[in-house]
């Protein structure tokens, strides 16, 4: 088993910055991409950010330029830095892992953290 555990969420002013945390334990060999999704109120989960073993990544239009993904290796652990936050950024947040085991692949979440951006 694998768990995902996230930190960093909460609320915070449109302008403002927030960092969040996911760290990954349990049966791991290899964790092939980490990333977050998130969902806001009455909306679908999107993809935020993703980043793979070899540090290549991949965001969403709307948060470019603005938020920054990356990864400590030898801490299984997935950071995504938030900056200049608006209010349609207002959402649960969910970390997100694909991670080999004994060479069987599988995609894990976290539980979610509430990120809120007032306005």
């Amino acid at each position: 088993q694998v768990q995902l555990v996230e930190s960093g969420g909460g609320l915070v002013q449109a302008g403002g910055s927030l960092r969040l945390s996911c760290a990954a334990s349990g049966r791991i060999s290899s964790i092939i991409t980490m990333g977050w999704h998130r969902q806001g109120p009455g909306r679908q989960r999107e993809l935020v950010a993703l980043i793979n073993s070899g540090g290549n990544t991949n965001y969403a239009d709307s948060v470019k330029g603005r938020f920054t993904i990356s990864r400590d290796n030898a801490k299984n652990t997935v950071y995504l830095e938030m900056n200049s936050l608006k209010p349609e950024d207002t959402a649960v947040y969910y970390c997100n892992a694909l991670i080999s085991w004994l060479g069987i692949r599988k995609e894990y979440w976290g539980q979610g953290t509430q990120v809120t951006v007032s306005s």
